[in-house]
């Protein structure tokens, strides 16, 4: 004969051999006085279905009820219930032991945040020795996922089938083994969206990889090299580019106008071309560059940047290694929109990195005109498999 819960609160109270039979053995719930447990919904959800318990009385006079009863009671009165209960089981299917996230449960502390549903410990520890593998935030499909607290957490979404796709997400920076120093005479023309350098020494294409050659191999124009915004506007913050002359009627500058206004112009140019999400771009770039890793564009596959971690020269390049999306400190993730990013990424071999980035009225203190001393804060986000 199976035992009987009994719901007080939120927990299921199990008398008898409760402890030795659930928590000792398999982890499940926590300990009470002598042998009693108290479980959570979903601990007492999942062994009525499994038939390790008779019923669960929902109050003092009522007869202990079913699953199918317990289950439609619990997805009434506690958030998110049906899809935690998915996730629940499978994690136990496959082997985990698992406490709510939340004190007093086992693990309860060991939690990043309130965020988090669950606690999964090492394959073969117990609650109280093992250590948390795993804290799980369950969501589903429609949900929308802060970027900003998901660091540290294992993301389990559940979909409108009911199959559950898990990602993993680590804070941490992208550092690289690229070696080459711009040089500090450059200039350039500032056009409707680019910067074009007539006379661009080889190697900072070839070495730096810095923009594209405007022409062929047949033309007879040599030396010329298109650069993005985004480089044009590093590279002259860092006093490396002046501007001789630009289109659209501006006026022709001196040969030695400083680099200062050539990095406020170019920003000014990139604002009018895509707001404020330039100086997000902007504050990304550089602190790429200053990380020894070389970014391009990355919109052949829906992303800001590509990163190339150790260029030696462009002819012997080797493959990205990220794909890098600016967002805002604010961001929220939508599942389908991680999911898309996260597959695109690892289907051409690459890692998906968010830089959550602050810039202008975000950052307090920060000049409108210095986008690149916002703060930037990198996600990682991977596929997972438990």
């Amino acid at each position: 004969m199976q035992p009987t819960g009994h719901l007080r609160g939120d927990a299921v109270r199990v008398g008898g051999d409760a402890r030795q039979r659930f928590y000792d053995a398999r982890g499940y719930g926590r300990p009470l006085d002598g042998n009693e447990i108290a479980l959570s919904r979903v601990e007492a959800a999942h062994l009525l279905f499994r038939g390790d318990l008779s019923g669960i009385t929902l109050s003092d006079e009522s007869d202990p009820v079913g699953f199918e009863r317990f289950f439609v009671a619990s997805a009434a009165a506690a958030d998110r219930f049906a899809v935690r209960f998915l996730v629940y089981s499978d994690l136990r299917d496959r082997g985990f032991y698992l406490s709510p996230a939340r004190d007093p449960w086992p693990g309860g502390s060991d939690a990043p945040s309130d965020a988090v549903d669950f606690v999964a410990y090492e394959r073969g520890e117990t609650p109280d020795t093992g250590n948390v593998k795993y804290p799980i935030q369950v969501v589903g499909e429609r949900e929308s996922v802060a970027a900003a607290e998901l660091a540290g957490r294992t993301l389990a979404v559940v979909d409108e089938e009911s199959d559950i796709t898990y990602f993993a997400a680590e804070a941490g920076g992208i550092e690289g083994a690229t070696d080459y120093d711009p040089p500090a005479d450059l200039t350039g023309v500032l056009l409707a969206d680019r910067v074009v350098v007539w006379d661009a020494p080889e190697d900072l294409y070839e070495r730096g990889f810095y923009g594209r050659p405007l022409t062929g191999r047949a033309a007879d124009v040599e030396g010329a090299l298109q650069l993005s915004l985004v480089e044009a506007a590093s590279l002259a913050a860092d006093g490396r580019l002046s501007l001789s002359a630009s289109v659209e009627g501006e006026r022709t500058e001196d040969a030695d106008a400083t680099a200062l206004d050539a990095a406020a112009r170019v920003v000014a140019r990139g604002r009018d071309v895509e707001g404020e999400r330039f100086d997000r771009r902007l504050a990304v770039y550089k602190r790429l560059r200053a990380a020894d890793a070389v970014p391009k564009t990355g919109f052949k596959f829906g992303a800001d940047f590509r990163t190339y971690l150790d260029v030696e020269t462009v002819e012997d390049l080797p493959h990205s290694e990220h794909l890098v999306r600016v967002v805002g400190p604010d961001h929220e993730f939508s599942p389908r929109e991680l999911s898309l990013d996260v597959r695109l990424a690892g289907g051409v071999r690459k890692e998906m990195v968010f830089a959550l980035t602050a810039v202008g009225g975000e950052h307090p203190g920060d000049g409108a005109d210095a986008p690149s001393d916002a703060d930037v804060a990198w996600l990682s986000v991977d596929r997972l498999t438990p």
